[in-house]
């Protein structure tokens, strides 16, 4: 805690005039762009990772960067997803996942959450990656077999993603795009998945034509107005 405890001293006695006067205006709200959902583990820090600035970034963490699908019940997940979508009107969001991810390990080798019940019951949410990885590479195990799981369930939670009302709303009439990326700590790398060509492909500064898993807006123009008879 000591750490910590300097590490706020260290911040609040060597901020720029800049960063004193953008804290003073985001003092009164927020306006993200982007709500970025991601895992837990403590190696994954989104805006140290995209140069993000305080106000640019609805940051919502968890482990496994689950969003579990529309149901009758209230997840945290789920009203902060809502809560980004309604009414701070963020532009995209974006379900990422990473490397080396213990969630993932744990799909692998379920016997590791012996002990564990809640987070068992949780990644019942991620079964799908693991039902989809057994079924089309049964033979695929170790880093490669991790590599296959991280991938199918980001996956899955954009399609989970897409069962929710306000995203389902808003996809529909242009205002909200989404997208799924994987992290590499290692490479420092991401690639985001393509559903066009169904994988994942890098992610690249500059790139014009950057994937997302967004269905085409059916709402984004007008209502034709009838005319008179």
């Amino acid at each position: 805690m000591e750490r910590l405890i300097e590490g706020f001293d260290h911040f609040r006695r060597h901020m720029t005039d800049e960063q004193r006067a953008l804290f003073a205006r985001l003092a009164s709200g927020q306006t993200p762009h982007t709500m970025f959902i991601t895992c837990a583990d403590s190696r994954i820090m989104p805006e140290l990772i995209f140069s993000a600035q305080p106000g640019d970034i609805f940051v919502y963490r968890n482990v496994g960067n689950i969003v579990p699908p529309y149901a009758q019940h209230v997840s945290g997940v789920v009203a902060a997803i809502e809560y980004a979508v309604t009414a701070l009107k963020v532009q995209h969001i974006v379900i990422c996942g990473h490397s080396d991810c213990g969630a993932m390990k744990a799909l692998q080798n379920p016997a590791a959450l012996k002990g564990k019940p809640s987070v068992e019951q949780w990644l019942k949410h991620a079964d799908v990656a693991r039902y989809v990885v057994a079924e089309n590479r049964p033979t695929i195990q170790g880093e490669e077999g991790l590599r296959y799981l991280t991938e199918e369930n980001v996956v899955g939670q954009l399609e989970h993603l897409r069962t929710l009302p306000a995203v389902a709303a808003a996809m529909a009439n242009g205002s909200l795009r989404i997208h799924g990326w994987i992290y590499d700590i290692a490479k420092t790398e991401i690639t985001a998945f393509d559903p066009a060509e169904g994988r994942f492909r890098p992610l690249i500064a500059g790139d014009n034509n950057v994937p997302d898993a967004t269905p085409h807006a059916r709402f984004s123009t007008p209502t034709p107005v009838a005319s008179a008879a």
